[in-house]
């Protein structure tokens, strides 16, 4: 695409200049063409135009695509799962206790750092040389992961996630045996009104529609393993969801009691018990389906033993 020449047929005529060269280039998102148009490395008959510009016929638009610059990201050597790897994706198994993006309080030590460290040939995404992060997992969660390689695999992916065809399960341990062997959960999230790290479901003005389904795959009296599914992909969103209907997840140091903390001393329960088993969704090459599914931590596998062994001694 870069140093191209395209002429506006007469079809064309009257479309927005962002929105035109995305359906020419569909491999970089808009954000990346309208950037690339403000910064004049895409230009009309030698002009420069504000990506709102209205094409005209027999415009002649050149485009130029600079290199990609040096991520601010440093590259660290983190150890990561890596389920599986070709040209355009990653899969891996994220291990608890790792922030996915950098932030106030993590700058470093995230798994951003560790992707660009295990991912030395990462293509340019987005015009920068950083990992294709299009999902994200809370730092105690555990499970799998999809990252993008390149341009092209992040677009196609995000849209997957945006348009919520991809196919998400995750395994959860819970306090108490739900009533209904399995249940659909339709209740709006919204950010707590006095805690900021906290999110309730709450029917309110500013709430965010969720859905989270869940199946009962077994019962140990004190606990469930849970197999959950989600519609939706809200922060906070299966473990508010679950406290919502008060069977909240073990080891949840947010949103549990003191009275359901108690019941996990014995087990010695050191963050909270839910994982990222399964992904699926349409490879961005190969255009089929595929899913992948992430091992248990041992942690939650001991605890989940544990709890077998009690429950058959009982």
């Amino acid at each position: 695409m870069s140093g191209q020449i395209i002429t506006v047929l007469p079809k064309d005529a009257g479309v927005r200049l962002d929105a035109f060269i995305a359906s020419a280039a569909y491999q970089y998102s808009r954000s990346f063409i309208a950037n690339l148009i403000k910064s004049g490395n895409i230009k009309v008959s030698g002009q420069i135009k504000k990506p709102s510009y209205k094409v005209l016929r027999d415009d002649i638009i050149s485009i130029n695509i600079p290199p990609p610059i040096k991520s601010v990201l440093e590259p660290q050597p983190i150890e990561i799962k890596i389920i599986f790897e070709d040209k355009d994706i990653i899969i891996i198994n994220k291990q608890p206790n790792l922030v996915v993006h950098p932030a106030c309080g993590n700058p470093s030590n995230t798994l951003a750092n560790a992707i660009l460290y295990h991912c030395p040939d990462l293509k340019g995404i987005g015009g920068e040389l950083r990992p294709g992060i299009v999902h994200r997992l809370d730092k105690d969660t555990s499970g799998i992961m999809v990252i993008a390689k390149n341009d092209n695999a992040h677009n196609i992916l995000a849209l997957q996630f945006k348009n919520r065809t991809v196919k998400k399960k995750y395994l959860a341990i819970v306090h108490g045996e739900p009533i209904m062997p399995s249940c659909k959960i339709n209740i709006p999230i919204t950010r707590h009104p006095t805690d900021r790290k906290k999110f309730i479901a709450s029917n309110t003005k500013h709430s965010k529609p969720a859905e989270t389904n869940y199946r009962v795959k077994e019962k140990f009296g004190d606990f469930s393993l849970l197999e959950v599914q989600i519609k939706t992909g809200r922060t906070h969103q299966i473990r508010v969801h679950l406290l919502a209907i008060k069977h909240p997840i073990a080891g949840d140091a947010i949103y549990n009691t003191r009275k359901s903390k108690e019941k996990e001393k014995p087990f010695e329960v050191t963050r909270q018990m839910l994982h990222s088993h399964s992904l699926g969704f349409i490879h961005p090459k190969t255009e089929k389906y595929v899913c992948f599914e992430a091992e248990l931590y041992p942690d939650i596998q001991i605890f989940f033993d544990k709890l077998r062994q009690k429950s058959l001694s009982i």
